[in-house]
């Protein structure tokens, strides 16, 4: 099958969807298919083999900032327009890209889902006439909901099947401001008849969007996001001191301010001594004023010693930092759609913790390797977290389950073949 993945780069900044869909791309490889991975906007940053290397990037930052502020440069000449989406000069604007905030983009998100009418139509134009050039794709993927302004051309120019991932859509959109939030909603759901079919990463989103977009019953099927868990060292958990990890985008929506007050309140108590927090993930230029309003929050208490921050680690060093965890949080404060971070814990054989809301008890669930606290409630979180650090009993049951679970259920492999076979089936796929 030829299939092209369509996917957002982040810049300098990891991204958990660009993880997940190079993930799918190698894998899908792997399988014997012939699969193009073409990034948008940024070049991808991974800790892992990029299968969007050698490839152009389409709808480059600078020029659809450009295109979207001074109408005029719709008929800039190629070779400028060339010289823009060149990977060297998009990484040198990528700074200013990881600090845009939804406030600041809903006009050009608009303009982005009018597709072949937007401010932005000679990106499609080019993208499209790259994709008719090349091998005809049967099938392609769409990273997220905010490209299905591309599917209308896409499918009429290549009649290929157009399938779009859902990937925490919702989140973005509702902190657009008015009236973009509600225009941008408005026009997914309208451009949604383009699309053959949307796949989820977790029941819960899928069921969400479903509602938001008003789609039919079928159109939507749920595929987990998987990773490799061969590539996560598990230490024995005898061996492991008392030590809670965070590994996601050091911000307020996912939650760490929450878990640094659960681990002050857990000092306090003092019923798991010597205990101690590691935090990392990525920290951008936005959110390095509130990391350091924690970095005080935990001096004043006095427990900043027992706390270290790894920001921006690589493939290997993340790697080491899962392996001598003795329990995994993140307390995501916002509708998170699945955490790859979840699965990686999982997979290095770590309980988690995690709030009860979004996709958090379905995959607590399935897994059987976490606990379920209330949401946004630091003595909720501290008191699960201290149940499972004063019971090895418990730990080794849930890391057990944790590491069964990212072998059967969260596998790359597993991902993608249960993405060919939504694409496969027919049935499931509404007009």
């Amino acid at each position: 099958m030829n299939i092209v993945q369509i996917t957002p780069g982040a810049g300098g900044m990891y991204c958990g969807n660009c993880f997940r869909d190079n993930s799918l791309v190698g894998e899908l490889r792997r399988l014997g298919h012939n699969v193009t991975m073409i990034p948008l906007y940024l070049p991808m940053t991974v800790d892992q083999t990029d299968h969007s290397i050698g490839m152009p990037i389409f709808f480059g930052g600078i020029s659809v900032y450009l295109e979207q502020e001074y109408p005029w440069f719709a008929k800039a000449p190629i070779w400028l327009r060339r010289i823009l989406a060149s990977p060297w000069v998009l990484k040198l604007v990528a700074g200013r890209a990881a600090s845009t905030r939804a406030s600041e983009l809903g006009a050009m998100t608009l303009s982005m889902l009018d597709g072949e009418h937007g401010k932005q139509s000679k990106e499609l134009d080019e993208l499209v006439d790259w994709l008719v050039a090349h091998e005809p794709p049967d099938v392609i993927f769409l990273s997220n909901a905010l490209l299905i302004g591309f599917a209308r051309k896409l499918r009429h120019r290549l009649k290929a099947k157009i399938v779009c991932m859902l990937q925490g859509e919702d989140h973005f959109l509702d902190a657009l401001p008015d009236p973009y939030s509600s225009k941008t909603w408005r026009g997914i759901s309208e451009r949604a008849k383009d699309v053959d079919l949307f796949v989820a990463p977790s029941q819960y989103f899928g069921d969400l969007m479903a509602r938001r977009l008003s789609l039919p019953a079928g159109k939507v099927k749920v595929v987990h996001n998987g990773i490799d868990p061969s590539e996560l060292e598990i230490a024995p958990s005898s061996q492991r001191e008392p030590m809670i990890g965070y590994f996601a985008r050091m911000c307020p929506e996912k939650g760490l301010h929450i878990l640094v007050d659960a681990f002050i309140l857990l000092c306090r108590r003092g019923a798991v001594p010597g205990v101690k927090l590691k935090i990392g993930g990525g920290l951008g230029p936005s959110d390095r004023e509130y990391v350091q309003t924690l970095k005080s929050r935990l001096t004043k208490a006095g427990v900043i010693d027992s706390v270290e921050f790894h920001p921006n680690l690589d493939r290997k060093a993340k790697h080491k930092f899962f392996s001598n965890l003795s329990v995994f949080s993140v307390p995501a404060t916002y509708s998170e759609a699945f955490g790859l971070y979840v699965i990686e814990a999982w997979a290095a054989g770590v309980p988690t913790v995690l709030p009860d809301h979004s996709a958090f008890p379905e995959l607590t669930a399935v897994s059987g390797g976490g606990l379920i606290c209330r949401p946004e409630d630091p003595a909720s979180l501290a008191d699960a977290l201290e149940s499972v650090l004063s019971s090895p009993q418990c730990q080794r049951t849930l890391a057990d389950a944790a590491r069964r679970a990212s072998l059967d259920v969260f596998h790359q492999q597993t991902m993608a073949a249960k993405m060919l076979q939504a694409v496969s089936q027919k049935s499931a796929v509404a007009a």
